[in-house]
């Protein structure tokens, strides 16, 4: 009985000891307790309500009504233009999940594997993108999916992925899905530079711009033609230096950190003449790419550190700046009025004005309602969405969400917003948030 004794005094002092080091890492990442906010939770705010209205998590299969068992580490949510579905796209479940918009009911699961006898569905070689440390079976893969934009009205949805299952340190080529809409099937892939993580489509639908968090590059497809088969690379350009990848091929390393500028946010201007890329790493700043010429031009300083998610709406060009937890912007021709001191001997020019809005930490992507009155942020490492006053650029209040917020979209008529929980560090997570807005 006395060894017994000692047995048990001997395990719960390492529970405890465990228990105690657990919530010494959580606090040294910063990292909250994991919520589920009730459904039915309500925040009002000074002009704006928002309600958490619905669910799909993978979390609890024990309640029926939000259960879906393919809710994998959601990276993203895109709902289609014409407001008829949504796509949330897990990463860590290689599916891209298909939900009716009115019913909530999963219509289809799209599955990022492949294998030799998908060939036909790969886009001709651009020679752009050569593997360095694989050489066989490179079409036999799970894709990850990471982000994602629509082309052609909708009739298009184009998905990165973070990896190639077998590339275990991401730095070899990607590849990239595109999943017409109609038939929700996958009909072509192009490769892709190693770790693509946004991904977007020029206003006059000629360009789609992949942005490699990788290697500091961006690759531009010509989709102008209406024939898929003409769609091609015309170029993969360096944001000021390409990094050498040259990783254990056995032993996975932290590829979201140490990339270079960590290329992440991406959008083009209204006039189709520059695509805009956030650093989110290195020494930051906006690149400046010109689509005329075809060329890099430099990075736009000035803005606070650890930018994430780039937004044109309206006048403004909007940033999210995720450790901190900033909303920045700017009149986006203010913006455009500083690109020309870049020059070949000037590659980057601070630029001053912005204007700022604090938000809880870990601030991800963001959108704004179809007026521009209110701009909305996944605040990660926080565990909430929060809501911004644009007019006044002030926090008007935040509603808790499910740990931890990282994707975000938003009904054309204002009225929903979905936003996806990947989780962090194994806590958290598998789980889509839908809030009914009231304005």
């Amino acid at each position: 009985m006395k060894r017994i004794f000692l047995i048990l005094v001997t395990f719960l002092f390492v529970a405890i000891a465990d228990a105690q080091d657990t919530a010494t890492v959580s606090k040294e990442k910063n990292l909250l307790p994991v919520v589920h906010p009730a459904m039915g939770t309500k925040m009002k705010m000074s002009g704006i309500t928002a309600e958490l209205v619905g669910r799909k998590q993978n979390y609890a299969p024990h309640i029926k009504e939000t259960a879906e068992k393919d809710i994998n580490s959601p990276k993203s949510v895109n709902i289609h233009p014409l407001g008829e579905k949504y796509y949330v796209n897990s990463l860590e479940g290689g599916t891209t999940l298909v939900f009716d918009f009115q019913s909530g009911e999963k219509v289809k699961t799209i599955h990022h594997r492949f294998t030799e006898k998908d060939s036909s569905l790969w886009a001709l070689p651009s020679g752009l993108f050569p593997f360095t440390h694989y050489s066989r079976h490179l079409r036999t893969f799970m894709g990850k999916p990471v982000e994602s934009t629509f082309s052609h009205d909708g009739r298009y949805l184009w998905v990165p992925y973070y990896r190639r299952s077998f590339d275990i340190n991401a730095q070899d080529p990607s590849a990239v899905a595109v999943i017409d809409t109609k038939s929700d099937s996958i009909v072509r892939l192009f490769e892709t530079g190693p770790l693509p993580k946004m991904i977007a489509t020029s206003p006059d639908n000629h360009y789609i711009a992949v942005t490699h968090w990788g290697d500091n590059t961006v690759g531009v497809i010509d989709i102008n033609s209406p024939n898929i088969e003409d769609w091609h690379y015309i170029s993969c350009l360096v944001v000021d230096y390409q990094l050498k990848l040259n990783y254990s091929l056995s032993e996975s390393v932290n590829r979201d950190i140490n990339s270079g500028y960590c290329l992440r946010g991406t959008v083009f201007t209204p006039d189709n003449k520059y695509l805009l890329v956030g650093c989110m790493g290195g020494t930051g700043g906006i690149a400046i790419i010109d689509l005329a010429s075809g060329k890099y031009l430099g990075r736009i300083l000035g803005m606070k550190p650890n930018l994430r998610h780039l937004v044109i709406q309206g006048k403004y060009l909007y940033l999210s700046i995720n450790n901190t937890g900033y909303i920045q912007r700017m009149e986006l021709q203010d913006f455009l009025d500083a690109i020309p001191n870049l020059t070949e001997k000037k590659k980057s020019y601070r630029l001053e004005g912005w204007e700022n809005c604090k938000v809880p930490a870990g601030a991800r992507t963001i959108v704004l309602s179809p007026d521009g009155n209110y701009l909305f942020a996944a605040c990660n490492s926080s565990s909430c969405l929060a809501v911004v006053d644009t007019r006044e650029m002030k926090l008007l209040g935040t509603i808790p969400a499910d740990s931890y917020p990282v994707g975000l979209d938003i009904s054309q008529d204002g009225q929903y917003l979905f936003l996806t929980s990947q989780g962090r560090d194994g806590r958290g997570g598998n789980s889509v948030d839908i809030f009914k807005v009231t304005y």
